[in-house]
């Protein structure tokens, strides 16, 4: 493609090389690039309707409608094609420099895929304070929420859902995307009471295609909060028993696993990976989720991912940390002290949400039998999925239970 300067294209459309570089920075040209410090604009380029003239306020609805605040319609930018290859996440930050608020937030999310919390914490509350477009405040209020869960702090949680539903909603379509975002974050304590009926029937319609890879990602983790609660027995579905469901929930999630490497989604494909891996292992098939952990993995390292990787410690064990020392010693240490991090904040705050005391006290394999004896494993089949002894079985449940004043029946409560 053949592009032109500012000072070209600032004579060609008789505007101020000034108030050209203020409308690349603000959007308001299409396939505007900043290469370096300097604008680029693809030689053709129509000449925006000023919106102060006659013809700009008649034309208002359109030219909103090309002028949209982000890239994509959605507020997950990391989750669409933005970010496409593996250890390119500066670049990818860098080439939204056309756009201030899809750079913040971009960035932002960014960070918060590798744990950086402060950095997300200012960030988002940057964005909310400005008087941002409604798919930066949504974006915002998910990042604010998501500091919540790693803070443990449930009034930061309660003031992220306010800022979510106080977004300024224009169409019916955009108020499905408020709703899903609220219960998006509420998936992640493994509240799934809010999902809407359409997102629980895996029907996506109400969302812009923007919004598919993310949507996608918070449907298999509520698929995997219903086979979970399921599985401990927390609610019942007629003939579904146990692990029963969880065991082909796969079925469904590999395919959307599919489309985010189609998609050339790699945020969305390194969720989707970790939620199947957490799936076949709660479900006794370790080798599938070597393979799935393995490739999310090589994904995440090269920038430095490890947030996502964190907030699967509680669900995947010794096999996370198994897979990532592999490869590099150095990242799973970054990834447990993250781990620990997110587990302190997620048990407090979801202990704070469900009105329930939730373990904080337990080993990592007290932590793996106890969750096995939430799913009914008899003691034998416990020993025999994590390679322990009959006995060591029977004394780890035993600290479960002084640790917590908990019975073995019970144990779903605390986990």
């Amino acid at each position: 493609m053949e592009y032109l300067n500012i000072a070209e294209v600032a004579e060609k459309w008789g505007v101020s090389h000034r108030r050209l570089q203020t409308m690349c920075a603000a959007g308001k040209i299409k396939g505007a690039t900043r290469f370096g410090k300097a604008w680029m604009i693809p030689k053709g380029t129509q000449k925006p309707i000023d919106g102060r003239t006659k013809a700009g306020k008649e034309n208002s609805t359109t030219q909103l409608e090309l002028d949209m605040p982000m890239p994509r319609k959605t507020p997950f930018l990391h989750m669409t094609d933005l970010y496409s290859e593996a250890g390119t996440a500066e670049k990818s930050i860098s080439a939204l420099g056309y756009n201030h608020e899809a750079q913040t937030l971009f960035a932002a999310e960014i960070a918060y895929s590798k744990g950086e919390i402060d950095k997300v914490y200012d960030s988002a509350y940057y964005l909310l304070h400005k008087h941002s477009g409604f798919y930066a405040v949504i974006s915002a209020g998910m990042l604010l929420a998501l500091c919540a869960i790693w803070r443990g702090d449930l009034n930061m949680w309660r003031q992220a859902k306010i800022h979510i539903a106080g977004a300024p909603a224009k169409s019916e379509a955009e108020r499905d995307i408020m709703t899903f975002a609220i219960t998006a974050i509420d998936s992640i304590l493994y509240d799934v009471s809010s999902f809407p009926e359409w997102f629980k029937l895996g029907r996506f319609e109400p969302l812009h295609k923007d919004a598919l890879p993310a949507a996608k990602v918070f449907y298999a983790k509520y698929l995997y909060a219903i086979g979970y609660a399921l599985a401990t027995k927390q609610f019942e579905l007629q003939g579904v028993r146990g692990l029963s469901l969880m065991t082909m929930l796969p079925n469904a999630i590999e395919p959307m696993i599919s489309q985010a490497v189609a998609d050339n989604s790699i945020i969305a494909e390194i969720y989707l990976r970790m939620t199947c891996a957490a799936i076949y292992y709660t479900s006794g098939n370790k080798e599938q989720a070597v393979y799935h952990i393995d490739r999310a993995v090589v994904l995440a390292l090269p920038d430095k991912l490890f947030g996502i990787l964190a907030e699967y410690g509680r669900t995947l064990d010794s096999l996370l940390e198994q897979r990532i020392s592999r490869v590099n010693t150095e990242a799973w240490h970054a990834v447990r002290d993250l781990y620990n991090i997110y587990m302190a904040g997620w048990t407090k705050l979801s202990g704070s949400v469900r009105g329930k005391n939730l373990a904080t006290t337990l080993a990592p394999k007290e932590r793996e039998v106890a969750k096995l004896a939430a799913f009914g494993f008899k003691n034998a089949q416990i020993a025999d999925a994590l390679n322990m002894s009959i006995s060591a079985v029977k004394q780890a449940v035993t600290n479960v239970s002084n640790k917590t004043g908990m019975s073995r029946e019970n144990f779903a409560a605390i986990l």
